[in-house]
């Protein structure tokens, strides 16, 4: 069944008295979790579940939400209240607030990624590209060094990289170099969910179509979960199944992504929608 499928099947049970939460297939639900700084409200009483294989953008302007959402569900913030769960692979399902910090960074290292703006934050700048992948691979129970540089010479080449650039730093690629090497970093232990905070910005437009155009390929070809966190509503419309629309820490509104960008129902969104037309 696809996500879809699941979504619609699912959307009555959720509200059901008395479900547990054995009985929710989502790969990652949230139920009311707010967040403060403070007195401020980063997020408040958010409610969403990403299904398997689903591409889930979350949108809106600066200051609406959108990135500290992405650091509760991927469990960086802790929520002042609300609870958030995952699925792993093998059906289990937890509770990213309770879980103990080896856990989550566990988590993080073989069923998770994270993908950062600024691919400075989630490389190892003083490590050759090929270490950068390695790294990850070890951190799941890899030893043989020559499987570990074999798969790192094949993710170089499913991100375009040529491999006699295996032993360079970081610090010597372009910015979209060391973007595709971050993504590299992060597929190499397969993972069946992936974080990307705003994974194009920064760069320059014939950058950024290369890359989404590869992000669309892995996404596809892995079959991945993915939680997209971006301004772009072009971005969002080329890669993301659902959009979850943020204001003032707030959904406002949620839906497949062409009914949301082409017939939104909120102030807001029409607002939103209306910038790519300007644009």
């Amino acid at each position: 069944m696809t996500f879809a499928a699941m979504a619609e099947a699912s959307a009555a049970a959720q509200s059901l008295p008395g479900e547990t939460p054995d009985a929710d297939p989502a790969l990652l639900s949230a139920r009311g979790v707010s967040h403060y700084y403070g007195d401020r409200p980063g997020c408040r009483a958010i409610d969403l579940d990403l299904w398997p294989g689903e591409v889930l953008g979350i949108v809106g302007e600066s200051g609406s939400g959108k990135s500290t959402l992405l650091n509760l569900l991927s469990g960086r913030f802790p929520a002042s209240s609300g609870s958030i769960h995952y699925r792993d692979r093998d059906g289990a399902r937890h509770d990213i607030g309770r879980l103990p910090e080896a856990a989550r960074r566990r988590l993080l290292r073989t069923e998770w990624g994270f993908v950062h703006q600024n691919p400075r934050d989630g490389l190892r700048m003083r490590v050759s590209a090929g270490g950068n992948i390695g790294e990850r691979l070890m951190a799941c129970g890899s030893r043989h060094y020559g499987n570990i540089r074999g798969a790192a010479l094949d993710w170089l080449a499913r991100v375009e990289i040529a491999a006699d650039r295996i032993d360079d730093r970081p610090g010597a690629y372009s910015g979209g170099m060391q973007q595709r090497l971050q993504i590299a970093r992060n597929l190499v232990s397969a993972p069946r969910l992936v974080f990307m905070d705003e994974p194009t910005g920064g760069l320059d437009v014939s950058v950024q179509a290369r890359l989404l155009d590869l992000l669309r390929q892995l996404v596809r070809q892995l079959d991945l979960s993915v939680v997209l966190v971006t301004h772009d509503l072009a971005v969002a419309r080329l890669l993301a199944h659902r959009l979850v629309v943020m204001r003032r820490g707030e959904i406002v509104e949620t839906g497949l992504s062409d009914q949301v960008l082409d017939d939104p129902h909120h102030a807001y969104t029409q607002l939103l929608a209306s910038s790519i037309l300007q644009g």
